[in-house]
């Protein structure tokens, strides 16, 4: 039997914020500019564009509703290394849980 290969399809992140912002926050789009001119988003640019356009509301910001790709990851641990934070620190300051950083780092350093 052939097992076909299927390729995670994400969503077009860039054309959902771009119709967001045309439609209902036009007076957003300087603000949102620079991370939508980029080739393609990552985790923590889609994050960035929910708190620009959105505010901090902690329904947009559900941690348990987000999902980071390895890119993300390093860079989030990357940021641990150059301001010197604990796993805790880290965690409080991306909205994270701590076992969710110390996963991260036992998998990925």
């Amino acid at each position: 039997m052939d097992k076909k290969v299927q390729k995670i399809m994400r969503p077009d992140y860039k054309k959902i914020y771009v119709d967001i912002l045309d439609k209902k926050h036009p007076q957003k789009k300087d603000d949102c500019k620079k991370i939508l001119s980029k080739k393609q988003l990552t985790s923590l640019d889609i994050i960035e564009l929910n708190t620009i356009i959105f505010g901090h509301s902690s329904d947009v910001l559900n941690p348990s509703h987000r999902s980071y790709d390895p890119n993300s990851i390093f860079k989030i641990l990357e940021y641990q290394k150059a301001h010197n934070l604990s796993n805790t620190k880290l965690a409080q300051h991306f909205k994270l849980s701590k076992n969710t950083v110390s996963q991260w780092k036992k998998k990925f350093i």
